[in-house]
């Protein structure tokens, strides 16, 4: 899957400047062809992205350490770690750099990706590498017992930390949101984050339900993406019964593929079907895939408790994106497809902004509606 187009609101100045900043990557001999099909890319995607650089002659994924280019061990270790962010296993958009989170990115371009590929390479014990944003500023002198990268991301003045400002910053070039683990080249898949969500599962069972024991106990969320793939495992290991909703067909198909779902439903009844036929079961614990929104899946919920007096649920959550809501992170009730959503998002910004905020509001009244 790839990353919905991005809405910066760049003024004709500032597209001026993006290019500027992604051709200085280039010998200037190259800018008359290059620049044409940055300019679209910026049009069409809010981004310059520089597709053409992506590596195509190999597969991007993590390879035994003895495989890579390097003069020292460490820059080996590196040079892993960041092929392991951008796996199509692992990553949630790779094509454009972006592991988890909507907007978790490695890189601003492939260009930054090719540069710091090829410094790891050069790079001895008696060196350090410093990133900015995804930009490598160079190899500097050090010693063996210093880090060999140092990285700052996200370098935002806090007077003018809002959301427009990093939206058209990152639109320039300038910077990346590299979450915790995405821009420091650390991330390893939902398996980083199993741990975490099957404590947090048992403690709430713990705190809301006075018991340990969560066998036939229904955990309702959603998100499948990145990150919050891992929480249909950590149902299973908590002995709970998770139901995790995703919009992205895709995202949902890839968590089945790779186990982290047991079973897929697509419409609400039959999610709430396979609820009651696996209460009455008691499994160890187990998990679905609901293909849907998950407003529409809570909306279901309530309605089968107010019309049967039946509450199918005993907790719940969410991992969706919320601090990226306009542009990926929370896709509204209503819309369709995923695709739907982001042709809404390039043409009417606006407009989705509003239906994200109807969304939210249900999607709040029908939790409401499932506690009162």
């Amino acid at each position: 899957p790839h990353a919905p187009p991005r809405t910066p609101g760049l003024s004709e100045a500032d597209r001026r400047l993006a290019l500027r900043n992604a051709l200085r990557y280039f010998p200037e001999r190259l800018h008359a062809e290059l620049a044409p099909e940055f300019a679209k890319e910026l049009n069409e995607y809010g981004h310059i992205y520089m597709y053409r650089f992506r590596p195509t002659e190999y597969a991007m994924k993590a390879y035994p350490i003895e495989a890579y280019p390097a003069k020292c061990r460490q820059a080996a270790c590196i040079q892993l770690m960041i092929m392991n962010n951008l796996d199509p296993e692992v990553a949630q958009f790779p094509h454009e750099l972006v592991t988890y989170g909507g907007n978790g990115s490695v890189f601003n371009n492939w260009a930054q990706f090719l540069l710091t590929m090829k410094y790891l390479s050069e790079m001895t014990e008696e060196q350090t590498l410093t990133m900015y944003s995804g930009h490598p500023m160079g190899l500097f002198p050090s010693h063996a017992d210093a880090p060999r990268v140092v990285i700052t991301n996200g370098m935002m003045i806090p007077k003018f930390s809002t959301q427009e400002v990093y939206d058209r910053l990152y639109a320039l070039g300038n910077t990346i949101y590299g979450q915790m683990t995405a821009g420091s080249y650390c991330y390893i898949g939902s398996q980083g984050i199993v741990h975490g969500t099957t404590i947090t599962i048992l403690n709430a069972g713990r705190k809301y339900l006075s018991s340990g024991d969560l066998r036939g106990k229904v955990y309702v969320s959603s998100g499948l993406g990145g990150m919050s793939g891992a929480q249909g495992k950590a149902s299973d290991i908590s002995g709970a019964i998770g139901v995790i909703a995703e919009v992205d067909e895709a995202a949902l198909t890839k968590r089945y593929n790779q186990g982290w779902i047991q079973r897929i439903a697509k419409t609400p009844k039959e999610c709430i079907d396979m609820i009651v036929e696996l209460r009455a079961a008691m499994p160890e614990g187990t998990s679905i895939g609901f293909l849907g929104n998950v407003v529409s899946l809570w909306e279901a919920l309530a309605d089968h408790a107010e019309s049967t007096g039946e509450l199918l649920v005993e907790l719940g959550s969410d991992q969706t994106s919320l601090h990226n809501p306009y542009n990926g992170g929370y896709y509204p009730v209503g819309l369709e497809t995923v695709q739907e959503s982001q042709d809404l998002m390039r043409t009417d910004p606006e407009r989705f902004k509003e239906l994200v905020h109807e969304s939210l509001r249900r999607h709040v009244a029908a939790v409401n509606r499932m506690v009162a």
